[in-house]
This record gives C-alpha cells, structure tokens and sequence, in this order.
C-alpha cells in the first residue's frame, strides 16, 4: 500500500463511517418521534445541534488549552521547535499556528484550533526532551496533518453529535418513565413490537453513537499519520517517536476522558490504558498497529 492510497483509503473510510452517523441519526429521531408521538422532537434536537456546533467551534480551542494547562511561548522561548514548525508549514502550504507548551514529563502533543488560520499545536516539555529532531519533527507533521485534513472540525461535529444523541436519550427514557409524555397504543400487536424497539434503541443508541464516534477518531489518526509520512517523505521519524512515547510510562497528569483523543497518542498509562474498557472505547488505534504501517511506508 503507498501513501497515497493509504491517505485515500481512511478518507473514503471516514466520510462512510459520517454517513452511517446521519443516517443512525435520521433513524433515531423518527423512532423518538414515532414513540413520544411528537414530531417537534428532529425541530429540538436541530436546534440544539446548532447551538452546541456554533458555541464548541468560537470556544472548544480555549476550553482544551486551559483544561491542558498550555501555554503560548514566542520564537525566542524555543527557537528550533519554531524552524521545524515553520518549515513544514512551508512544504504543507499552512499558516504557522500558534504554538504552546504543556510543563509535563511525559512525550505528547495535540493539534486544536476551528480552522487552519486559527490553529494550535501544544507540545510536553517530555516531547521536547526525549525526541531526536527527526522524530520531532514526524510528530510535529502529524500535528500540522490533522490542521490540514480539517480533523479538528470533524472531531467537534462527531463529539456533539454523539453528545446530542446521548443527552436526548437520557432526557426521554426520564421523561417517559414520570410520564411526561404520551405513548402511541394505536398500532396493535406490531405497534408493540416496535414501541420495544424503540426504547432498546434509547438505551443503546448513547453506546453506538460513541462507539462510531471512537471509529472516527482512529481512522482520522491513520491518515495523520500517512499524512506526515508523506509531508516529511521519512515515516521511520514518526515511527520511532511513536515508539518511544509508547515505552515511556509517565503519566499525563492533565490528560482527561475529554480530551485524550486529541493527543497523538493515548496519554493514559498502565491500567487505565490496559483495562478492557478503555480499550473497547480507545480513541486511538493501537500504537503497535500505527508503527508497523509507517514502517512498511519506509520500504
């Protein structure tokens, strides 16, 4: 597989897994609507989904700085991360982001920011430490890809999707179990069945919305990764820097479950990476997986 196919491969991938989340949303809100008997319900939840994608897009980029406790340094501060940062942008036709750094020991960096003139990229003081410039430099383009590939806005639509879906959920299950609203019991024996349908559907939905969420998110991080191996034509860079954050055991203290899969890799260590839940609900690929592909990119 070259590069070039790998990259169309995960966008073709993405853009199905997106069309499966519409369609299981247009499914879902006729099954409310059809259980609650209200039609007003898809003209809520469009509303609601305006509201949040406006209010994350303004403000998601400060919100996960300062959650991250990053912060903006100038060229003088760190004079070399700003040459490689400048000439990849360069190569990839980007403007330079800002760029902040996280006081942490542990190796990692994520990309934020609502477009590619408002970008972000925050390294650790880790990453700046245990890196040779090589493979700084494929994390650095890893980064600079996920701007470019526009992944920063994906990840927001899916996030409040899934959110959406999940908030409505728990609203009508409470609802419907105080009687807040009226049933259908107009459609005999097949209404019932699909009135059973419906509420195993408002149980599950929150999982499968987050787990087509979680899909997402890894094949976004695949096509980072064959991004950067083709911005730096040297995949063994990004792979070796893969590795050595995948050995490193320090954990990240400001990682949390809302912001870990911004991170290139998992910022969670020992059993909060190992446990068969976070794995289930992983927003990464396994790094073992993401290394053996670059590697192949090498030959």
């Amino acid at each position: 597989m070259t590069l070039y196919t790998h990259i169309s491969s995960n966008i073709r991938k993405t853009w199905l897994l997106m069309s499966l989340f519409f369609v299981f949303i247009i499914a879902l809100g006729w099954l409310f609507s059809y259980l609650f008997d209200a039609k007003e319900i898809l003209v809520f939840a469009i509303l609601l989904s305006v509201f949040s994608s406006f209010f994350s897009y303004w403000f998601s980029d400060k919100i996960v700085l300062a959650i991250n406790r990053a912060k903006e340094i100038k060229k003088s501060d760190a004079p070399e991360l700003y040459r490689l940062v400048e000439n990849l942008c360069i190569t990839a036709g980007l403007p330079l982001p800002k760029i902040y750094i996280i006081d942490e020991e542990a190796p990692n960096a994520f990309a934020t920011g609502r477009d590619k003139n408002h970008a972000v990229i925050a390294v650790t003081r880790g990453l700046l430490e245990k890196l040779e410039k090589v493979e700084l430099e494929g994390v650095l383009a890893h980064e600079l890809s996920h701007i470019g590939n526009r992944d920063m806005l994906l990840q927001t639509i899916v996030v409040i999707l899934a959110g959406i879906i999940a908030y409505l959920s728990n609203f009508f299950l409470r609802l419907n179990w105080r009687g807040g609203f009226r049933r259908r019991n107009d459609q005999g024996y097949a209404g019932l069945i699909l009135m059973v349908f419906a509420f195993l559907a408002l149980i599950l939905a929150p999982i499968a919305a987050t787990l087509i969420r979680l899909a997402i998110s890894r094949k976004r991080e695949f096509l980072a990764d064959a991004s950067a191996a083709m911005l730096t034509r040297y995949p063994e860079g990004l792979a070796r820097a893969l590795e050595k954050i995948a050995t490193n055991q320090t954990p990240l203290k400001v990682a949390s479950n809302a912001t870990a899969h911004l991170y290139i890799a998992n910022p969670f260590k020992g059993k909060q990476a190992t446990d068969w839940l976070a794995k289930l609900f992983s927003t990464h690929p396994p790094i073992e997986e993401r290394i053996k592909i670059l590697k192949k990119m090498s030959l």
